[in-house]
Formats: structure tokens, C-alpha cells, sequence
């Protein structure tokens, strides 16, 4: 099915009067590929977490809407994406993660690369036995690095290279959660986990930033953090979501509790917060651990969740570690059934794209404002390059 471009005006009217995006937005494959630039390859996205490459030459290979990457530590122990491909005829270089004990080395014809991207051999390239020749630089031809930032864990890139800083694009939320700015410490493999989601990845966003669903959708969750205790969090074309003021720490059979974070200001005592660092990046923060779930779209109706879970200490009871672990994922899982309903609802050709309430919805129609702004700044570039 062919649509034509969405017209996103009224997606950006004063939330009572605004309708969400248009149903393109969630199952039309060229609308996803004009997503993928605009909100995903334009900006900061999410790929992964430092956990993923914890020591020196490990190197892990993602597909990030269909780009291969490699995450790398290099020799001086810090964290590189490059392009998983070979500069000479484009082979992909590494299938499946592994360490680096000296070079990276394309299984095709042996071009060989440091962990810092650059290119050290090139056998043969001369002719038999001629390891040089005058029209291959190899000081031109590094594999093609990755713009990338660390913050909280999280791998952040920005695959079009000319996004401001990450500490600029994201300085608001840099500053709301300063305090959370110091060493965490993954959980390890037991605090990660993946959901397969039969959803466009924006509905897990919208559906992230809001508590109004608490009540039907997390009946246990609500018990003891209800509705009434959340507040929305939202700040225009960077960040939404919502916070309450009731956390409850988690407890092990004798009343242990996880480490707090150091010098954390009162407030943490009893609140936590919950954002969407735009666009791909859903982000928890307690007094005694932080989680980052990061959506990797694999096409307009499909998207994976890897979950990963922090702490303020490496030294963290195993067997609490691992019932948290099973109740985040307890309340992450309740919500497939909501998103991928939403999902099946978009195939409804009379759906206007929905209203929302100005009381509740004001993070997700924040959201899709971002996204519609975001949009219309992709396609004021692209008609001006035309």
C-alpha cells in the first residue's frame, strides 16, 4: 500500500486539539525508512551498553536498522563503533562476538585493522607478495568510525555525524539526573534481558512515558505506587515521561536492600523517575539502581527491547539481583499486550491517529510532537538540497 506524505500539522495543535500520527507512521515501510533518518540516524540514538564490551579488544557485532556495527574496546581500553565492514570490498568483518587478541581481519582477502580502527595490512594488495601499493593509502582507508558518547551505561551514537554534542543535544537531562552521573555497575547476565515486541517501536515509547494505563495494565505496581503519585515530565522537543513519589525498595528474605548511590539530595528517598531520552532510550532511576532499555526497530511492526539493569556497587547480593530482575520484567512484559494491540489497531484504515487527554497524555503527545517537528526538519533539508 502506497500513502501518501502525512501532513503532521495537526499532530503539533495544543494537546485538545491534536490528534497523534497518522497510521503511516506505524506500518507503512516508507514512512519507517524516512523515520529512520530523520528521528534515529539524524540524532543521539541508543545501540548498546559498555557491559556489552567488558574488556580490552572484546568486540561485539549489532545490526542497527540494518547497518552492521562493531562495538570495540580498543587497546587503551576505550569503547569504539565502526562500520562492521571491510573498507576494501565492503565484507562484513566480524559475525559473531568474540576478542581481538591482535588484529581485526576481514575473512576475505585479509585486510587486517587495529582495535582503533586504523589499517595495517594489506596483503598482497601489490601483487603477489607486494604488501603496499602507491594507489592504496592505508592512512585513508581506517574502517569508518561511529560518532559515540557513554552516558549512564548506554552507547549512544549519532550515525549522520553532525548532530550537536551529546552533552548539548541532551544538556536538560544531563542536569535533571546529574546526580546519577557517577560509576555504575551492570548487574551482569542476569540482569539483562531481551523482549521481542510485535509493535512499531514508538508505541513502547508512548506507552513508557505515561501512568495513566497503571491501574488495568499494572495492578500490582499500582497497589503500593498508585496513579494519584505520579507527576508527568516533560520538557518540548527533548524529553518526556513521568515520576513518582512513592518507591519502594526492593527486599531479599532478611530485609537486605541494594546499596543506595552516594550523596543522592533527599527527594530520592522516596521518588524515582522514568524518561524516554529521545529517541530510542527508556530510562529508570531509583536510590539503589537504574535500568535503560534500549529499542532496536527491526522494521515497522517489529522491535526488540534489550533490558539492562545498574547498580551503585559491583558487590550485590545475587539472589536479590535476580529477583529484581524478574519483577522488572514481570511489569515490562504486562505491557506487550497493550502495544501490540495498538499495533493491530493501526491497521484500521478510519483511525485518525487519536486524541488525547489533556489531563493524562501530555508526555505521549509530546512525543509525537518531537517526532512531527523532527520530521518536518528532515524534509525542509531535503527539499532545499533538491
Amino acid at each position: 500500500m502506497v500513502f501518501a506524505v502525512s501532513d503532521l500539522s495537526v499532530v503539533r495543535r495544543p494537546i485538545a486539539e491534536a490528534n497523534g500520527l497518522p497510521n503511516a507512521h506505524y506500518i507503512d515501510p516508507a514512512v519507517f525508512n524516512e523515520e529512520k533518518q530523520a528521528l534515529l540516524f539524524d540524532g543521539w540514538a541508543g545501540l548498546a551498553v559498555t557491559a556489552d564490551v567488558p574488556e580490552i579488544g572484546d568486540a561485539v557485532p549489532l545490526t542497527f536498522l540494518s547497518m552492521p556495527l562493531l562495538v570495540v574496546r580498543d587497546r587503551k581500553g576505550a569503547v569504539r563503533v565502526f562500520q562492521n565492514t571491510c573498507r576494501h570490498r565492503g565484507m562484513i568483518l566480524v559475525e559473531e562476538p568474540r576478542k581481538i587478541e591482535g588484529a581485526i581481519r576481514c575473512p576475505y582477502h585479509s585486510w587486517c585493522y587495529s582495535t582503533e580502527g586504523k589499517l595495517v595490512s594489506t596483503p598482497h594488495v601489490g601483487g603477489p607478495g607486494q604488501n603496499t601499493h602507491e594507489g592504496v593509502d592505508r592512512a585513508l582507508l581506517g574502517l569508518t568510525e561511529i560518532r559515540s558518547h557513554i552516558w549512564m551505561g548506554v552507547i549512544w551514537i549519532n550515525v549522520s555525524g553532525d548532530a550537536p554534542d551529546f552533552e548539548t543535544a541532551n544538556a536538560d537531562l544531563l542536569a535533571r539526573w546529574a546526580e546519577f552521573d557517577k560509576p555504575l555497575y551492570h548487574g551482569g547476565a542476569t540482569s539483562q534481558f531481551q523482549l521481542q515486541v510485535n509493535c512499531n517501536w514508538k508505541l513502547a515509547v508512548e506507552n513508557y512515558c505515561e501512568s495513566y494505563h497503571l491501574p488495568w495494565v499494572h495492578p500490582g505496581l499500582n497497589s503500593y505506587s498508585r496513579l494519584e503519585d505520579h507527576y508527568h515530565i516533560e520538557l518540548q522537543e527533548k524529553f518526556s515521561g513521568q515520576g513518582t513519589l512513592v518507591y519502594r525498595q526492593l527486599k531479599g528474605d532478611d530485609g537486605e536492600t541494594f546499596p543506595d548511590f552516594d550523596a543522592l539530595s533527599d527527594k530520592w528517598d522516596t521518588a524515582a523517575e522514568y524518561i524516554t531520552a529521545f529517541p530510542n532510550v527508556l530510562m529508570g532511576v531509583h536510590r539503589d539502581h537504574t535500568f535503560a532499555i534500549i529499542l532496536v526497530p527491526e522494521g515497522p511492526e517489529k522491535t526488540t527491547e534489550n533490558v539492562h539493569l545498574f547498580y551503585a556497587s559491583p558487590d550485590v547480593s545475587e539472589a536479590l539481583k535476580d529477583k529484581n530482575a524478574a519483577l522488572w520484567k514481570t511489569v515490562f512484559e504486562e505491557d506487550i499486550f497493550v502495544v501490540e494491540g495498538m499495533q493491530r489497531g493501526r491497521h484500521a484504515v478510519n483511525f485518525d491517529g487519536g486524541r488525547f487527554s489533556p489531563a493524562m497524555d501530555g508526555p505521549t503527545h509530546l512525543f509525537h510532537d518531537w517526532v512531527a517537528a523532527r520530521m518536518a526538519q528532515r524534509r525542509a533539508a531535503d527539499v532545499a538540497a533538491q
